[in-house]
């Protein structure tokens, strides 16, 4: 199918590693031009490199940083027709999961909302205004399936999620008439460094429940959360579902939730 991406200019936060390094893949594999937005480089990105290809270094806990990646996507590309805001999770330096609410601070909260969600607010504010001198655009947010399951593990995190989800509905609402989608993809628990990680996720939860970093992976996690499919989300699955809400074939589709989660959330 052809994704009618050619020539759009994409702008990716969170990009180096994991789902923000599959969606810069993807959308670079169906031509679009793309700008991801990392605080550090690697292999994997630097493996990327091309004339449609642009990578920004910038820690979005900067309030000034998601205005100046916007503005780099506009002078190197010409302009912008897709934002997936993609950073999030534990903001830099943290590590999840914390088990009870009990367990975040007021600092702890601050920096959740600070990297999940104000970082995504004001990256959108930047790219509106490029958007609405095209015409046209595409933003996707990339949310939790915590953010409609609360729990009290990681209970900081899924209340910053449900905020961008009603973000979502509502810029949505206001930016549809211009022509500018908004819509949600909320992933489960999906395979990257935030578990794979030496002291990710995988780690602290084998040592919780008295087991392996594998068998978190493998059969414990899965089984913990309730997947159906009994695995992880693999990256590349989120990047395709991305994919195609960017694109032009997804015209009619805004303010919807996509759930590519292995069967996590059960409720209609």
């Amino acid at each position: 199918m052809d994704m009618k991406l050619i020539g759009q200019v994409a702008v990716i936060t969170g990009a180096s590693k994991g789902i923000g390094l599959a969606i810069a893949r993807t959308l670079l594999e169906e031509g679009a031009r793309v700008v991801a937005v990392s605080r550090k480089s690697n292999p994997d990105m630097d493996a990327l490199s091309g004339p449609d290809f642009r990578h920004v270094l910038a820690d979005l806990m900067d309030p000034d940083a998601p205005t100046r990646v916007i503005a780099t996507a506009v002078e190197e590309f010409g302009g912008l027709d897709i934002l997936v805001n993609n950073a999030g999770g534990p903001p830099p330096g943290v590590s999840l999961p914390r088990f009870s609410f009990l367990a975040p601070t007021d600092a702890d909260w601050r920096e959740m909302f600070e990297f999940n969600l104000f970082a995504t607010v004001r990256a959108i504010r930047a790219a509106i205004p490029q958007m609405l001198r095209r015409g046209r655009g595409s933003i996707v947010n990339i949310s939790s399936g915590s953010a409609r399951q609360p729990a009290a593990m990681n209970v900081d995190y899924g209340a910053a999620k449900a905020a961008l989800n009603n973000l979502t509905k509502a810029l949505s609402v206001e930016f549809a008439p211009q022509g500018i989608r908004v819509n949600s993809v909320s992933p489960g628990p999906v395979l990257t460094p935030w578990w794979t990680d030496a002291g990710g996720a995988a780690d602290i939860i084998a040592a919780k429940a008295g087991t392996d970093r594998d068998s978190v992976l493998n059969s414990v996690g899965p089984e913990m959360m309730g997947l159906a499919t009994g695995r992880f989300v693999d990256p590349q699955e989120i990047a395709d579902v991305v994919a195609l809400l960017g694109s032009p074939r997804s015209a009619s589709t805004t303010g919807s939730e996509f759930a590519v989660d292995a069967g996590f959330l059960k409720e209609l």
